[in-house]
């Protein structure tokens, strides 16, 4: 069994006095949801064990909706405390440090230069940063690849493999859908029988054959509501605990990731809209009967919604939607359905926007090192 132990790095060969790295990294679309996470895990400890899912996940890597982070790193004397500055857009962001300081303090077993340097975090989205469209996961992940960059830079035999699992599980411990957002178009988060190499502690790039009806899916994001979440994903998974659902809901999780393996490799759309929009509306399901419960959609969700099932009745063109926990809308199709679909959306869909707004995504690569 893989453990964390695995990723304490034994003395570096190498030492590096200054330097910058920068990376981007996309932000991802679930499409088995990981809501809920596990108490505990054999291999970690106390703050280490933060992030484990309750059930595996499998996402969609974005292409456009991304983080450009660049990490400028040099020596300093007192290795007694962490010393960073951090930057959005290239000016000071205060509120951002306490999330960078705790994520330090997590990894620091994993990452023993973290003391050794004064980093300056420079950090930016190619989506506006009020859009709605959480930026947790691309951040965090950007700043694991930067992070490893470093790492590498100290251990230059490292391998690719090693660095892009490191760099998954280390993201995890930032924000748990970052580990998605690494490496693959699409990726798996937690232990599934059937998938091999998954893991709770990274994320693994799907292993199986995906059908070409898959080849630069696309993903248009609805921004319905852009203010603030109405539940922390903290606060969101924790209400799985004691959910009188969840045992269940864990089980489906695995039941759906599972028939997405054969739905993958037939390309069989029809049964991948059924799987995806079911997986949306069991979130949302989940957080109207936890305890204390919340509706996270808004009417124009709901509207979009029917009008997206009236129109693929009246079509048979194959689209869907999906959810996150909040009340945007990501209209997923074929690239070969593109133009209609994109009509269907400016003549039905965008009235029910916020301003009028929707990004356009498609499936992505995953990370990219820039320098």
């Amino acid at each position: 069994m893989f453990s964390a132990n695995d990723f304490i790095p034994a003395p570096y060969s190498n030492s590096v006095e200054s330097g910058s790295f920068q990376w981007s990294s996309p932000s991802n679309i679930a499409l088995v949801k990981y809501w809920g996470k596990k108490d505990k895990h054999p291999s970690l400890k106390g703050e280490l064990a933060k992030q484990i899912p309750a059930n595996p996940s499998v996402s969609f890597t974005l292409n456009n909706c991304k983080t450009f982070t660049t990490l400028a790193f040099a020596k300093k004397g007192n290795q007694e405390n962490f010393s960073f500055d951090l930057l959005f857009e290239g000016k000071p962001k205060e509120d951002f440090k306490p999330k960078i300081q705790q994520f330090f303090e997590r990894v620091l077993v994993y990452l023993p230069f973290l003391k050794d340097y004064h980093f300056t975090i420079d950090t930016k989205n190619t989506f506006p940063h009020s859009s709605g469209i959480a930026s947790s996961a691309s951040g965090m992940a950007a700043l694991a690849m930067n992070l490893m960059s470093l790492e590498k830079a100290l251990n230059p035999e490292m391998t690719e493999d090693y660095f892009n699992q490191k760099a998954s599980f280390l993201a995890r411990l930032g924000s748990g859908s970052a580990c998605r957002s690494v490496k693959g178009k699409v990726v798996v988060w937690g232990n599934h029988a059937n998938i091999q190499g998954s893991s709770d502690l990274f994320g693994v790039e799907f292993p199986n054959t995906i059908h070409a009806n898959f080849n630069n899916f696309q993903d248009t994001i609805l921004l319905v509501d852009k203010g603030e979440k109405q539940v922390s994903s903290t606060l969101g998974h924790n209400l799985m605990n004691g959910h009188p659902f969840a045992e269940r809901r864990f089980e489906q999780a695995h039941e759906n990731l599972n028939q997405l393996i054969s739905i993958f490799e037939s390309g069989n759309l029809n049964e991948f809209i059924k799987i995806v929009e079911s997986e949306a509306l069991t979130l949302h399901a989940m957080m109207m009967t936890s305890m204390p419960h919340f509706i996270l959609m808004k009417p124009n969700t709901l509207e979009i919604i029917n009008a997206i099932w009236k129109f693929r009745n009246d079509t048979k063109i194959p689209v869907c939607f999906t959810l996150d926990a909040g009340a945007n809308v990501h209209v997923l199709y074929p690239e070969s359905t593109k133009e209609l679909v994109l009509q269907f959306i400016q003549n039905e869909l965008v009235g029910y926007c916020q301003n009028g707004l929707y990004l356009c995504d498609e499936i992505g690569i995953g990370s990219i090192h820039i320098q």
